[in-house]
């Protein structure tokens, strides 16, 4: 590696990159070492494995993965109800295959080997989730384990991104540095929240991405425009957008959308959305994931899952599978999304009732916890 390939500002991003990655290993390996001895399970699920195959594979293609994972986080069916949504998932996915063949036949056939093994994963994974059900995971712990889990494939996606798609250094890296700032504050102060006020906030955060998803379904997303820099102050409003994004995403509300929102509005080039947004997650969230292991604010069985299932995702639908037509699945995320969200916000109110609510007479209090 000669000094002049160092000196260029992209790859000495990817240099840290690479770094962080390496930090980010060594604190799953101070995780698991933590919680195997503290008596949790170190080894994923089938169903969590499911979950991050899933959520990363459509996060790479531009849906995002915290709202996804959170409704599959909270998805509660009785083994009846998972053995029927699973032969229907199945049997629905069988059928749209055989439709295809026929009806588009290029949209499968000629397209290679490995895109038909990716989509047979693809459904297989949704098969896993259905039948086993993810990994359930309690609301309080659920923002720490989506920046902990999808950490590792969302460095991977950065290190694919940046790599192929142009944009300023400056511009890249002081956006990417204004998101782990927020990342770093955010955490903080989320793992500390009581559970009353993670599912509110979680829940309006999924809105929030319902929002986003709507703009983008009904193409009123602005259009953006040629740049590939920002100076003065358009760099200073992204700036500090980014900080109040990476904020933000501490508490399980993406960063993808907004960003690529933002963006938009001060005039850049929309594949410069791309480097931008998984940079900064990509950076933000070790930083984030250390404050939330750091208060043992996740849960370490469904974050393997998310990053063994996750990875690979990746890989294959950024170097297999580029780009799907994706309008039918974001109608069907806003739909499940909104549902989560209000679910969320319900059971925050309940939960407020019930500290509100006065002790029956006679009970005894609860033992003060030194």
């Amino acid at each position: 590696m000669s000094s002049a390939w160092l000196l260029n500002p992209r790859n000495a991003l990817l240099v840290v990159l690479a770094l962080v990655a390496l930090f980010y290993i060594a604190l799953i390996i101070r995780a698991m070492t933590r919680g195997v001895r503290e008596g949790q399970r170190a080894v994923p699920s089938a169903g969590g494995l499911g979950t991050g195959f899933v959520t990363n594979f459509f996060d790479t293609l531009g849906i995002g993965s915290f709202a996804t994972t959170t409704t599959i986080f909270r998805l509660r069916l009785t083994s009846r109800q998972k053995t029927m949504w699973a032969l229907v998932f199945g049997l629905v996915a069988t059928i749209a295959a055989i439709l295809l063949a026929f009806l588009k036949p290029t949209l499968i056939v000629g397209r290679g080997i490995w895109f038909g093994v990716t989509l047979a994963l693809l459904v297989l994974a949704g098969l896993l989730v259905l039948y086993f059900g993810g990994d359930p995971v309690d609301d309080q712990q659920i923002p720490g384990t989506l920046n902990f889990g999808h950490t590792l494939p969302t460095i991977a996606q950065a290190f694919i991104f940046t790599t192929i798609v142009p944009v300023d250094p400056k511009t890249l890296i002081l956006l990417i540095a204004a998101s782990v700032l927020g990342a770093w504050v955010g955490a903080g102060v989320v793992a500390r929240w009581s559970r009353k006020r993670i599912q509110f906030g979680m829940g309006v955060a999924l809105l929030a991405f319902a929002g986003f998803q709507l703009l983008t379904l009904t193409h009123s997303n602005p259009t953006g425009g040629t740049l590939l820099e920002l100076t003065g102050a358009k760099l200073a409003i992204a700036f500090l957008g980014n900080t109040m994004l990476g904020a933000l995403m501490t508490l399980g509300i993406g960063l993808y959308a907004p960003c690529m929102i933002m963006i938009y509005l001060l005039g850049m080039n929309p594949t410069a959305a791309f480097p931008i947004m998984m940079g900064s997650c990509a950076f933000l969230m070790p930083v984030a994931s250390a404050r939330f292991v750091r208060e043992r604010s996740f849960d370490l069985r469904a974050s393997l899952g998310l990053m063994l299932g996750g990875v690979p995702a990746v890989l294959l639908a950024a170097f297999i599978v580029k780009s799907l037509s994706l309008t039918v699945v974001r109608w069907l995320v806003l739909v499940v999304v909104i549902y989560t969200a209000i679910g969320l916000i319900r059971a925050s109110r309940r939960h407020a009732e019930s500290e509100s609510s006065p002790a029956p007479s006679g009970a005894t209090p609860d033992p003060a916890i030194p």
